[in-house]
């Protein structure tokens, strides 16, 4: 890791926990407060990285990429708990409305859109916001747990302000559809999304061949790995595709977003990673973020649904890695976080921020095996992007 000139901020308040779905919902903000509370007493917050509060996004920002119509709708379904819209996404089991549903969702883009205020002027060289991500809201409508889409509304910040390239580096175990698809037709937005692939699990869209729109061709980019994809692998096919394809496109800010829901013991998806190959992932972002767009890096945290087990100490490694100071992964995990996790929750908590595995990959260079599903779908991939950017797709 390059040293970190910095400075470095986490953009967040405790209120930004009321995007809150119910208890039976896996996306409880429980995992965001573990998060801030294992970062806090692992003293990440008093080492390069500085809070700053979270604002509300007001209607307008949001309308930049969202229909005014579903701004309204949600606002409507925010007065009425438990009301069903399906036009516009809301009130299904993935969306259960909630009162005041339209603030909470606002205070989430809001957080976000000021870590891109917060690159793009210069006030800090990196900026998470650790409770955004909600990459699958739609212009028009709601969708897997997402209300409106932070990410894309950032980005769009960063157009209005006269980015002409920005690259989304989107590593949930479900496809960004909604960012990719928002910047469908854009050639100045570059996404890329490594995901388990839609054959197996949700949205079930992100194929190779999904390269963008007609005035865009090659500024969609997707990964669909194979279910039981581990370290190993994501990292091969990660360093396959992403590393060229940055350094050609060049950007002025880099985006990234980090569901963990990749996790072998998470339950809504199949990949098998480990919190040690996640963070050899943060790890090569930012470096990434150095090498091709001046350090200028916003982070977002996304999917993930071992809430206990594994979101707090990954996302505990991301905040680390973007203040600068890494952890090391034999850390133990403070006494009092175990017992606030006891206590609160009645769970057992992890005892160390490592699962224990030695992060290793066979580099594409050394040449890919037809065989496996794995390099076949790595291959795909660079076979019907790679050439768009003036790239040889052959190892």
């Amino acid at each position: 890791m390059p040293a970190c000139p910095g400075p470095a901020t986490v953009v967040f308040d405790k209120s930004l926990t009321e995007y809150d779905f119910g208890p039976a919902h896996p996306m409880s903000p429980i995992r965001v407060d573990l998060t801030m509370r294992l970062a806090d007493e692992l003293g990440v917050l008093d080492h390069g990285l500085r809070m700053v509060p979270a604002p509300i996004a007001d209607e307008a920002r949001i309308a930049t990429v969202h229909d005014p119509r579903l701004i309204e709708a949600v606002v409507r379904a925010g007065t009425t708990p438990g009301v069903l819209d399906e036009e516009f996404g809301l009130g299904t089991d993935d969306n259960p409305t909630f009162r005041d549903m339209h603030h909470a969702a606002a205070h989430v883009v809001g957080a976000t859109v000021e870590a891109f205020r917060q690159v793009w002027t210069g006030e800090s060289l990196h900026s998470v916001s650790i409770a955004g991500g909600l990459h699958h809201a739609m212009r028009d409508r709601a969708s897997g747990f997402c209300i409106y889409n932070d990410v894309a509304v950032g980005i769009q910040y960063l157009l209005d302000q006269g980015a002409e390239r920005v690259a989304y580096v989107d590593i949930d175990v479900h496809h960004g559809d909604g960012v990719e698809r928002i910047f469908w037709d854009d050639p100045r937005v570059l996404t890329i999304s490594l995901h388990e692939t839609g054959q197996m699990l949700f949205p079930g869209t992100g194929f190779p061949n999904d390269v963008g729109g007609p005035e865009a061709r090659g500024s969609a980019v997707n990964v669909a790995l194979p279910p039981g994809t581990g370290d190993a692998g994501w990292l091969r096919a990660f360093h396959a595709v992403v590393p060229p394809l940055l350094r050609e496109f060049d950007p002025e800010v880099l985006v990234t977003q980090h569901g963990c829901d990749s996790h072998i013991e998470d339950p809504l998806a199949h990949l098998m990673l480990t919190v040690d190959g996640q963070r050899a992932a943060y790890l090569a972002l930012h470096d990434l973020a150095h090498e091709v767009a001046g350090g200028r890096w916003v982070v977002t945290g996304g999917g993930g649904y071992a809430l206990v087990e594994v979101v707090p100490r990954a996302w505990t490694h991301l905040l680390a890695v973007v203040a600068g100071h890494p952890l090391d992964p034999e850390t133990d995990t403070p006494e009092g976080w175990r017992a606030y996790v006891r206590e609160s929750l009645g769970r057992t908590p992890p005892y160390r921020l490592t699962d224990g595995r030695t992060i290793a990959w066979r580099d594409w260079s050394e040449g890919y095996d037809p065989e496996t599903w794995l390099d076949r779908a790595i291959h795909a991939t660079r076979m019907e992007i790679f050439p768009w950017h003036g790239l040889d797709p052959l190892p």
